[in-house]
C-alpha cells in the first residue's frame, strides 16, 4: 500500500489482499522442527513474510528426486503469493534453483529460488587464488543442472551432510519429527571442515540448505572463513524491496 506524498489528499492505494509483507516464501511440505534461524521459522526474519506450503513437495522429492513433476505446483503457489500481496518470491530449498527461470517467467516479480545464487557475488569478493565452496544437505544429488540454474561454476567444490548422524536423517529422510539440534550442528560443521580440508583454496562458504543458518556462526568460528546462507541472501533481497528511509 502506498500513500500519496501530498499530505492534503493522503490517498491510500489498494489492490492487494495483504500489506506490509512484500516477500513470499514457497515452503516444502515437512514436519521436522524449524528452529529460530531456519527459513521456515517466522521469528528468523526482521521483517514480515508471507508463507505458502506447496502440497506434496516433500524434501525427499525435491532433494533426492529432482522435484520431478512439481514445477506446476510451485508456479501456482507462487502466483497465489503474488495475488496475496508478495512483491518478490523465494523458496525454502536451495535445490529449487532448477525452477529459477520458469518461476520468474511465470509470476512477473523478482524471484530468488536458491541460496546458491550468492556464489558469483561472493566469488567477486575473494582474492586471486581463492574460490567459494558449498556445504549442501545432499552432495550426491546436487547436480550440474542445479548449479547452472543458480549461475554456479560446475567445478565448485562441495560437501554434503549425507554421512552425518542427524541433519540429513531428519530433514530429508524424515525418519523422525524431533531433532537433536546439537548433533545437527555437528553434522553441518563437520561437512564444512571436510570441505576446507579437501580444498585449501576455499576462501568462503555458501550454505545451500535453507535449514542451515542456525549453524552458520558455529561453522564460521570453526573454519575461520566467511559463511553465507539464505539469511544473508534474503535480507539483501528484501532491502531492495523496502529500502531504508534515511531522515
Amino acid at each position: 500500500m502506498t500513500i500519496s506524498a501530498n499530505a492534503s489528499s493522503r490517498i491510500a492505494r489498494g489492490g492487494k489482499a495483504i500489506y506490509g509483507a512484500p516477500l513470499g516464501i514457497l515452503m516444502l511440505e515437512a514436519r521436522f522442527p524449524r528452529i529460530p534461524g531456519d527459513m521456515g521459522n517466522g521469528t528468523t526474519w526482521p521483517f514480515p513474510v508471507l508463507y505458502r506450503v506447496v502440497s506434496g513437495a516433500s524434501p525427499e522429492k525435491v532433494v533426492l528426486k529432482g522435484a520431478a513433476g512439481l514445477l506446476p505446483d510451485f508456479i501456482d503457489a507462487a502466483k497465489d503469493l503474488v495475488r496475496l500481496g508478495a512483491e518478490a518470491i523465494t523458496t525454502n530449498c536451495g535445490f529449487l534453483s532448477l525452477f529459477q527461470k520458469e518461476i520468474a517467467a511465470a509470476v512477473g516479480v523478482p524471484v530468488a529460488t536458491s541460496s546458491l545464487m550468492q556464489v558469483p557475488w561472493v566469488q567477486a569478493t575473494l582474492p586471486p587464488g581463492k574460490r567459494v565452496g558449498l556445504v549442501t544437505v545432499s552432495g550426491s544429488t546436487l547436480t550440474p543442472a542445479h548449479l547452472e540454474g543458480a549461475g554456479v561454476p560446475l567445478d565448485t567444490p562441495l560437501v554434503g551432510t549425507e554421512n552425518g548422524k542427524e541433519f540429513f536423517r531428519v530433514l530429508i529422510k524424515a525418519e523422525k519429527d524431533d531433532m537433536d539440534v546439537a548433533q545437527a550442528e555437528r553434522d553441518v560443521v563437520e561437512a564444512g571442515k571436510q570441505l576446507v580440508a579437501k580444498n585449501p583454496d576455499v576462501g568462503a562458504i555458501v550454505l545451500e540448505c535453507t535449514n542451515m543458518p542456525p549453524y552458520a556462526a558455529a561453522l564460521q568460528a570453526e573454519v575461520g572463513l566467511p559463511v553465507y546462507d539464505i539469511y544473508s541472501m534474503i535480507t539483501w533481497f528484501h532491502a531492495g524491496l523496502r529500502p531504508r528511509v534515511f531522515a
